[in-house]
């Protein structure tokens, strides 16, 4: 078995995120990516579970770019063992200092602010998943390349990373092992992209490991002019509203690209110069990492992120202080939703009939950005009902990764793949429209989509053979959870009840819901009687 090249889907396999491959071969183990899960809680629940290799035994770890989906459990992998290197490009390990950090801050903030609410009183204490020095430690680890340079991560790998033009610093990784030519595409951007050269790479291979975010849709390919027209029709609509414009960003590269567009609206006099808050110190350091790249980046120049109208908030306080602003742009993060201040500027502003709530990035599902966008007439937030009376918009033409479209005219520049295309990062409408488009095309010999814990053998020339099947507690993790369940009832709960029309008939409705648990209850402890020995 040693002797065979095999791969392991540890994540981002029938889900967006979590991100990590694991390939092994002579008694070797390479693993390409080590995300976080984003999502719902029972999604995220997957961050704490047991490493399934043994870190102290992984060899190497090669980092296709810096979002947390894809680097976000390296500070865990390191503080359980692994000591070798982390191979990604420069701008990646640049990125990487900030990004591990504000992880291990979220992590911790997060633990201290669950264990401060009510609702958990009596519960056992919540530890953070890693500390900020523990994404350090893990940044310390990084090894930077270039980019089409052949390397050698662990004795009998070869490796070689090539521009995928999703982020800055992002890379498809191409590797040779035991004989067979590999390709991990990574995270694939769309063509004309701001700021990066469309995806590189060779063709030829006996697999290829390929993202399908988008392969279930077709976006209108925008000039970036044509996309400064529908954010300045966006922000003329929301501040004739005479309220905030709050913008859930992704601090890295979506937060870049939009203050790129509303630097040229302000400067081609297209919108007023209103104050612009950038509301996130991990976007704000990632910025002053993008003007350390300017002169290697398409669109840009370095002092575009000097512009007066722009306002970058670092300190809590100063925060907290832009409740009391009205008809400002505030970008904060994080772009789904699911952490960090923008938790804090929608508890503030979706109760608020003239505020508006643009959403320009991915929102994968059972995360609080998707019900949202979904239509959520009330949220629960930190413990908390919401109401959303705010106006809710959408622009997708900011998106970083490619569209279906897009995904099939990079699989065909490809070609030949002799044995499997395996299609994940995706959910599962997804992958299944582009798995149905790739075998009527005749991409590969087979096309798989694996699911969470799935292992495959990877011949040289052959279709993969599956040796593992997936775990199926891991992929009942993936989509709305139960907790999304409960916080979209208890959240709209009261509402519905008062539209009862009689008191008498609303404590009959409390009473039979009442009774639902009581039998629970009851059949739980029927159970541990008859469990006694």
């Amino acid at each position: 078995m040693s002797d065979e090249l095999s791969i392991t889907f540890h994540g981002a396999a029938g889900t967006v995120t979590g991100s990590c491959m694991e390939f092994f071969h002579g008694g070797k183990r390479l693993l390409v990516d080590c995300g976080l899960f984003q999502g719902s809680r029972t999604l995220e629940t997957l961050n704490r579970n047991p490493f399934a290799f043994v870190p102290k035994h992984v060899d190497a770890v090669i980092l296709s770019h810096a979002h947390i989906d894809h680097s976000g459990l390296l500070p865990r992998l390191v503080a359980e063992g692994f000591d070798g290197d982390i191979w990604c490009t420069a701008p990646t390990s640049d990125l990487l200092e900030f990004m591990l950090a504000d992880g291990g801050r979220i992590q911790e903030s997060d633990a201290a602010r669950r264990n401060r609410r009510r609702d958990r009183a009596g519960q056992p204490p919540f530890d953070p998943l890693y500390t900020e020095q523990d994404g350090l430690a893990a940044w310390r680890q990084t090894r930077p390349i270039e980019l089409e340079k052949w390397f050698e991560p662990t004795p009998g790998f070869r490796a070689r990373l090539w521009n995928a033009g999703h982020i800055l610093g992002s890379a498809s990784v191409e590797l040779e092992i035991g004989g067979v030519h590999l390709l991990c595409a990574g995270d694939l951007g769309p063509e004309h992209k701001a700021f990066h050269p469309d995806p590189q790479s060779p063709a030829g291979f006996d697999h290829v490991i390929c993202e399908a975010t988008y392969g279930d849709r077709k976006r209108d390919h925008l000039t970036i002019k044509e996309r400064r027209r529908l954010l300045r029709a966006e922000v003329k609509a929301a501040l004739d509203r005479g309220g905030n414009l709050v913008i859930p960003v992704f601090a890295l590269e979506r937060t870049q690209e939009l203050l790129l567009d509303l630097a040229a609206l302000i400067t081609d006099k297209q919108m007023p110069a209103v104050p612009i808050f950038i509301d996130s110190p991990l976007a704000n350091r990632a910025t002053g990492v993008f003007s350390k790249y300017a002169g290697s980046l398409e669109d840009l120049d370095g002092t575009v992120f000097d512009h007066p109208a722009f306002h970058f908030v670092e300190d809590v306080n100063a925060s907290i202080r832009l409740n009391s602003v009205s008809g400002a742009i505030i970008l904060a993060a994080s772009g789904m939703c699911e952490g960090g201040r923008i938790r804090h500027h929608l508890k503030h502003n979706l109760a608020r009939r003239e505020s508006t709530i643009l959403f320009v990035g991915y929102q994968a599902e059972g995360s609080l950005g998707r019900v949202i966008v979904e239509g959520a007439t009330r949220v629960r937030l930190s413990g908390e009902d919401i109401a959303v009376r705010a106006q809710i918009r959408r622009i997708d033409s900011y998106s970083a990764h490619a569209d279906q479209d897009g995904l099939l005219a990079w699989l065909e520049a490809r070609q030949p793949i002799a044995g499997s295309l395996f299609l994940s990062h995706g959910e599962a409408a997804a992958i299944e429209a582009l798995r149905h488009l790739s075998q009527s095309r005749e991409f590969a010999a087979t096309v798989v989509a694996p699911a969470l814990g799935e292992t495959y053998r990877l011949p040289a020339g052959q279709p993969a053979k599956r040796l593992k099947t997936g775990d199926p507690v891991l992929q009942a993790a993936i989509g709305r959870d139960w907790q999304n369940s409960y916080a979209d009832f208890a959240a709209n709960l009261k509402s519905e009840l008062a539209q009862i029309e009689d008191a008498a008939t609303r404590a009959k409705a409390v009473a039979a819901m009442r009774a639902v648990l009581e039998r629970y209850q009851q059949a739980r402890s029927a159970r541990r009687v008859r469990s006694r020995p």
